[in-house]
């Protein structure tokens, strides 16, 4: 059972997502949270395996909340899903900076909610080339033309196959798709990526997206 805490200073789009919830079988609330002081007491409280994050809310808003909650180590292994609108998109790529696994908006489909809330639960980015590298492209690193494709430094303890696999995940590809294009079995994806966030201290896939950007690895712009 996937346990579910929902964190909005709304008390209509709580309920909405806590009806919804309710008739997946492998779902759960265990609780609610008004705001991100509330959603990081909660989280210590009740260990949710998923935190639906709204990103506005009063006394903490939902990024700090985030933060907070990555780096506490008793909450290692809560995972954050950020509840957005398409206006907010510049706050996203902080969330993700502090940690989150990936966004949806609040007008999306309920299948796809509870999708999103498998996917996250699962331990992989909420990720796509479309929407998520679309943020990074416009907020976290601006096109140099003619940057040098050396190994940036800061990945210069990854080996060459982790560094492979860390711009695949960066891309948007999941671990069968690593596997497939790499001609190696998922399993061994899954520890190459784990391996790669352990050494990186990357909380979960989204925060690889960031930092293979960030450091240089890939350019915005560039094809993939």
């Amino acid at each position: 059972m996937i346990r579910v805490l929902i964190a909005d200073d709304q008390t209509l789009i709580r309920t909405a997502v806590r009806e919804l919830v309710r008739h997946e079988p492998d779902l759960e609330v265990v609780g609610e949270a008004a705001d991100g002081a509330e959603a990081l007491a909660q989280s210590r409280l009740l260990l949710p395996d998923v935190v639906l994050m709204d990103i506005r809310m009063p006394v903490l808003d939902g990024i700090e909340a985030t933060r907070a909650i990555c780096a506490d180590p008793g909450l290692a292994a809560v995972r954050i899903l950020i509840l957005t609108t398409f206006e907010e998109d510049e706050y996203v790529v902080q969330a993700l900076r502090a940690g989150a696994g990936g966004f949806i908006g609040k007008g999306t489909e309920a299948t796809d909610l509870m999708r999103a809330i498998r996917t996250i639960h699962q331990g992989d980015a909420l990720l796509s080339p479309t929407a998520t590298q679309s943020l990074i492209r416009r907020y976290v690193l601006p096109a140099e033309p003619g940057r040098a494709a050396a190994v940036p430094p800061s990945l210069a303890h990854l080996t060459d196959r982790e560094r492979e696999v860390l711009t695949l995940v960066a891309r948007g590809r999941s671990n069968d798709e690593i596997a497939a294009g790499l001609f190696i079995s998922p399993l061994t994806a899954k520890t190459h990526v784990n391996r790669t966030m352990a050494k990186l201290y990357a909380h979960d896939r989204a925060q690889l997206v960031v930092i293979a950007y960030e450091s240089g690895l890939l350019v915005p712009g560039a094809g993939g």
